[in-house]
């Protein structure tokens, strides 16, 4: 009896060590196949802002027969989601499937606040490529680990962040015509997004060199709080953090234009 006491005591104590090793093999592993990043970066953009892009980012002709295969939907009229970003993130579990299934009590939501503004690309083709691009290297943060979950968050924070509100509370409103001063606009925005270092009122300048209000990064850390601000940052890679995206800081010591949306010429929405 003593013999076989001492078995399953040495049984119990390699299950114990197996488990042991177990987990820490699966943090690393974990570790490994989602990678680190360092914060978030949710950005939001007002709906003209892809289409003065592609205009600023090519000559007129071309740029004018490029924003042609853009639109903005006609329920569209509000500052909608550009994406929620991890910063710094090496690797990114991009095998993790979605179906529009997994999104569908979030589809009317989604449509209103993160429509798809290319003609050619349906509105889930273009989620799917913000869960694979972004979505599946966020996956490691707790409440985020499914597309559901991701895309939940995407919506809350759209929520939180309502520049559309900010800015009409101040007496911001779209025109073609009427620019407002930059500390305005800043003030505005403040108690909404934070006065961090990180954050980011962007322009871009139009045809006619004028400072057109398009985008608002907000630097986030991991448990979706503001303030995390960090120096090293500012040299990660711009596929990172802002792609291909050509806007600025809107300069302080400039006006700035805060366009209309307008659904029938989006490429042309102040001639």
């Amino acid at each position: 009896m003593r013999i076989q006491h001492e078995d399953t005591e040495s049984f119990y104590l390699s299950q114990v060590l197996y488990m042991a090793v177990f987990e820490v093999y699966s943090a690393v592993a974990w570790e490994l196949l989602f990678g680190e990043f360092n914060h978030f970066s949710i950005v939001l953009h007002h709906p003209q802002s892809p289409i003065l892009v592609i205009l600023t980012q090519s000559n007129s002709a071309q740029g004018l027969k490029n924003s042609s295969q853009c639109r903005i939907p006609p329920n569209i009229q509000t500052w909608t989601i550009h994406g929620l970003w991890p910063l710094k993130a090496h690797t990114c579990c991009r095998c993790w499937p979605i179906f529009h299934s997994d999104l569908k009590e979030l589809d009317p939501e989604l449509s209103q606040l993160w429509p798809s503004l290319l003609k050619t690309q349906s509105s889930f083709l273009f989620w799917k490529d913000e869960w694979i691009k972004h979505g599946s290297c966020a996956a490691c943060v707790e409440g985020m680990n499914s597309p559901l979950r991701y895309f939940q968050i995407c919506l809350k924070l759209r929520g939180r962040f309502d520049i559309d509100r900010a800015l009409e509370d101040a007496g911001i409103k779209p025109s073609c015509n009427q620019s407002y001063p930059y500390d305005k606009v800043n003030h505005a925005l403040a108690p909404v997004i934070g006065d961090d270092p990180g954050v980011q009122i962007q322009c871009i300048n139009d045809e006619k060199g004028r400072e057109v209000l398009v985008q608002v990064k907000i630097p986030l850390s991991q448990n979706l709080t503001l303030g995390c601000h960090h120096e090293e940052d500012q040299g990660a890679e711009p596929t990172q953090l802002w792609h291909t995206f050509p806007g600025h800081p809107c300069p302080q010591e400039s006006p700035v234009f805060y366009f209309p949306i307008n659904h029938d010429r989006p490429h042309q929405p102040c001639d």
